[in-house]
């Protein structure tokens, strides 16, 4: 198993973060990219640095106009207030209300979706390092069959032209098309973070060679509240390549692994040349965020059957939030993955 990462990853550090009424210590933060590296480390994987490959791998699936945004926000902070620790707003655009002009705070509230994507000094240095890991990860696929991006901050609630949940640049997304470049075919994403990956599904709703493929919790009462729903199949040629499969709230081992059976016959289907999958670890039941109960033996059991697939696939990591449980399943699935291939 090849593994990529970007040193740069822990640059982007938010103290806090306001959960349900309250601010608490911010739980995407560099603590994650350490714990994950340390375990990586100890289990004898050798990390390698990603390459930088440049913005264009960016650019295949971001609006340039938001890309300038979050390259340059940091820079243009005085406009705001020249001493701030982090720029973010409580003044958001809406379907009704999405008019862009060229003030930062305008911008501010017009590509961000929600609070937890602040812009700190070294943001963007950690989000283009988490994409090169990722597209790194693609890369080696291709050539050796798998590799794993411990790509952070995590990206697949980032839409094309909005960050939120923590995820700026979609990294699942930016391996997908970098996979579907390569090799000119089909690539199948499949999200087994317990939240719907909303900005993946956002970035190739309308596409049918990228099939989208997500099993998570459901998104009625927990984030991303407004997408994640069974009837949302795609749209125009991309009508029937994307599928939702939410599970109810306390859902585990059993449970998970049925949906994911309909999920791996629905990417068989696709034939794809080549798989991500967006690998997120807040499904188990240790998880401060999580709101399932997958157990270590689970995560060894979901890496088995997704690496029967014998496909190229990039993993790609997304959520999993400190725990105990957080470093010794990543070990599992990387484990049980390579081990089934």
């Amino acid at each position: 198993m090849r593994v990529f990462h970007s040193p740069s990853s822990a640059q982007h550090n938010p103290p806090t973060f306001f959960r349900r009424g309250k601010l608490i210590p911010a739980p995407e933060g560099a603590r994650r990219y350490h714990v994950l590296r340390e375990a990586l480390e100890s289990a004898g994987y050798a990390l390698n640095e990603a390459a930088d490959h440049g913005i264009a791998s960016s650019e295949a699936v971001h609006d340039a106009g938001y890309l300038r945004f979050l390259e340059s926000a940091w820079a243009r902070r005085g406009e705001l207030d020249a001493d701030a620790q982090e720029l973010v707003t409580t003044q958001f655009a809406r379907v009704q209300m999405r008019r862009l002009s060229d003030g930062l705070i305008n911008q501010l509230g017009y590509y961000t979706a929600d609070t937890s994507t602040p812009i700190r000094a070294d943001t963007w240095d950690a989000i283009h390092g988490a994409a090169q890991a990722a597209v790194s990860a693609a890369d080696a696929a291709l050539e050796h069959g798998a590799a794993y991006a411990l790509a952070r901050p995590p990206g697949h609630h980032a839409f094309a032209d909005c960050a939120g949940g923590f995820c700026y640049l979609n990294n699942t997304a930016i391996a997908a098309q970098r996979l579907c470049d390569k090799t000119g075919g089909r690539v199948a994403v499949l999200d087994i973070d317990v939240h719907h990956g909303n900005g993946t599904q956002g970035i190739f709703y309308r596409r049918a060679d990228v099939l989208t493929v997500s099993i998570h919790a459901d998104p009625t009462n927990y984030f991303p509240l407004f997408a994640g729903y069974a009837e949302e199949t795609g749209a125009g040629a991309g009508e029937g390549f994307n599928l939702n499969l939410p599970l109810a709230w306390g859902a585990g081992d059993a449970e998970v692994l049925a949906a994911l059976g309909t999920a791996i016959e629905r990417v068989r289907a696709h034939e794809p040349a080549a798989l991500v999958v967006a690998l997120g670890l807040d499904g188990a039941d240790e998880d401060p965020l999580g709101v399932f109960n997958i157990a270590t033996q689970g995560f060894r059991e979901i890496a088995g059957r997704i690496g029967a697939l014998k496909l190229p696939t990039a993993l790609v990591q997304e959520g999993g939030y400190v725990c105990p449980a957080l470093p010794r399943n990543l070990v599992a699935f990387l484990e049980s993955f390579g081990a089934a291939r």
